[in-house]
């Protein structure tokens, strides 16, 4: 899994990495074909929002992309926020998944059944020529 960190207007630090490594190990766990997070810190400079810090990430896994942001004074809470709003994706993801591979023939064979048994059948080609 590769972490990409970006700060615009903020300095990106080692104790910020690891801190943030520390954060994404669950999605990386919940998540293991997780190819590569983006994370972007953003600094704040409006007064009204008092040095608040925005985090932005989206998490990608091959055929689908999560996206989440989150805003705080303090990191650590704006990225606690962020795991959380990434892994209720994440696991709602995962459940769709799993109600359509347990659900999703099923679902069309009774749908065939259900026509013959009311007698609606396809057009023939013979009919269907003019």
């Amino acid at each position: 899994m590769e972490v990409v960190l970006t700060g615009r207007g903020y300095r990106i630090s080692d104790s910020v990495r690891d801190l943030v490594d520390h954060k994404l190990a669950k999605l990386s766990r919940l998540e293991p074909r997780t190819v590569r997070i983006q994370l972007e810190i953003i600094s704040e400079k409006n007064p009204k929002l008092d040095g608040a810090k925005r985090v932005e990430a989206s998490l990608d896994i091959p055929k689908k992309t999560f996206r989440a942001h989150a805003e705080h004074h303090e990191i650590g809470s704006a990225l606690d926020e962020l795991v959380e709003r990434l892994e209720r994706q994440v696991r709602d993801h995962h459940g769709k998944i799993r109600t359509i591979q347990k659900h999703g023939q099923k679902h069309s064979q009774t749908q065939g059944r259900d026509r013959l048994k009311s007698g609606q059948q396809g057009a023939s080609p013979a009919e269907e020529v003019d």
